[in-house]
């Protein structure tokens, strides 16, 4: 990225220092919050013998996370357009920090299920505050390959959740490592309110517009409130939400639920095994991401690139949705490009920012953000209250609910009609070139 030569050596350094420093921190949080998002997929079992539960049950203990998420995606976005990322990341990882704790400590489900919603409550406002953070700190035309960024980085922290954290299970109780990592987040909140600024400005640095010779753009007009009715009342909005919410969430309720027991259960794969196809269903994710922003920035257009990825995603879930018996060559691949093309959901954070006005972007991918988790909310105890109806009665030896390959297919049914909306919703996506329309 190259400054005006006006802007001497000393400063650039520093601005690039805080810049990178900040949203380093802003991504360790993010890490963390997205290995909380999918750690119920190893710990299923686990979880089902500590807590007596049913698939249903499950589901909802797993969703309890995704309900807050959800909740909380329009208030992030404002409450990121209204008082910044570093203050609303700081309480949001000692909030989480809190609800880890209380989710290691539970002596019952409900507990449980109260510690993970605490825990979507906490981390559900950092995304969102990253991707506010981006708007201010880099260059408008960066926005979708540093958001693609963010998201790899993010599904780093979403491996640990997988093979690693199944490795790590035989030597320590899951209580004990949700425990270790409550007390990581409340002090990753102490980091951030110390060192991470808003904006350049706030550090004495001029702004990523004005190195550009751009005029700053305007602030909030009338309040939030009337920002956030603007938002919703854009027409150009909802394609973005619906298209989320179909590719986001069935992505999150297979990845962070419901992969594990059907490679098992289907399949016929241990767990370190299933959890594998996690981890690469994860890595796909987190190349898709960057690739897929990198991509739609390089040839500046959001709508080819996102049904691309949506379709390529349809063709890769068909075998699932058959529950076809696939061997190890086939079925890792076929998980990983799974992966790799659910990413298509992401260009939607950029393509409804870029039809928002440039002051509402906290706001407008909150609101898109929402579709994602509130998919995932709705599918991951959905899908098992649907597998319980056909339950034939069967047990694990550990004591963990064995469904057959038909409870799944008619489980994952609803998932493929998902995938179908996405793909609808995708072609409604307004074509912006990779600038707000709005300016």
């Amino acid at each position: 990225m190259n400054a005006p030569s006006a802007m001497n050596t000393e400063t650039m350094q520093r601005a690039s220092r805080l810049r990178w420093t900040s949203y380093a921190l802003l991504i360790a949080a993010y890490m963390l919050g997205y290995f909380h998002r999918l750690a119920p997929g190893v710990l299923s079992s686990e979880l089902q013998v500590s807590f007596s539960t049913t698939g249903a049950s499950l589901g909802i203990l797993a969703g309890a996370y995704f309900y807050a998420y959800t909740l909380m995606q329009i208030p992030a976005g404002v409450l990121a357009d209204t008082l910044g990322a570093r203050r609303i990341v700081a309480i949001g990882c000692a909030v989480a920090g809190l609800g880890g704790l209380a989710f290691a400590l539970a002596d019952s489900l409900w507990l449980a299920a109260a510690g993970r919603f605490l825990v979507g409550i906490g981390v559900s406002v950092i995304f969102i505050a990253i991707l506010k953070f981006t708007a201010h700190w880099f260059f408008d035309h960066q926005f979708a390959s540093v958001t693609g960024l963010t998201i790899l980085l993010g599904n780093i922290g979403g491996l640990t959740a997988a093979t690693p954290l199944a490795w790590s299970l035989q030597f320590a109780h899951w209580r004990t490592l949700m425990t270790a990592l409550a007390i990581l987040l409340v002090a990753i909140a102490a980091i951030v309110w110390l060192l991470v600024r808003d904006r350049p400005g706030d550090a004495g640095l001029p702004s990523m517009r004005a190195l550009e010779g751009k005029t700053e753009h305007s602030e909030i007009a009338g309040g939030w409130r009337q920002g956030l009715q603007a938002v919703l009342c854009n027409r150009d909005t909802w394609p973005g939400f619906f298209s989320s919410l179909g590719m986001g969430g069935i992505f999150f309720t297979l990845a962070g639920l419901w992969a594990v027991p059907y490679l098992r259960d289907v399949q016929g794969l241990d767990r370190a095994s299933a959890a594998s196809h996690t981890t690469w269903m994860l890595i796909g994710f987190a190349a898709g991401s960057f690739a897929v922003g990198l991509i739609s920035d390089r040839l500046k257009r959001r709508r080819p690139v996102l049904l691309a990825f949506t379709f390529g995603a349809i063709l890769c879930w068909v075998p699932i949705q058959m529950a076809w018996s696939m061997p190890l060559a086939l079925s890792l691949p076929l998980f990983t490009l799974l992966g790799f093309f659910a990413t298509a959901y992401t260009i939607t954070l950029s393509s409804t920012k870029e039809v928002n006005a440039p002051a509402l972007s906290g706001m407008a991918t909150g609101v898109v953000n929402t579709g994602t988790f509130l998919g995932a909310a709705i599918l991951q105890p959905l899908i098992g209250y649907l597998m319980d109806l056909g339950w034939d009665g069967r047990f694990a030896e550990n004591g963990a609910r064995i469904y057959s390959a038909a409870n799944y297919q008619g489980g994952f049914a609803v998932m493929s009609l998902c995938l179908a909306m996405s793909l609808l919703f995708a072609w409604r996506i307004r074509e912006t070139h990779c600038r707000n329309i709005t300016v």
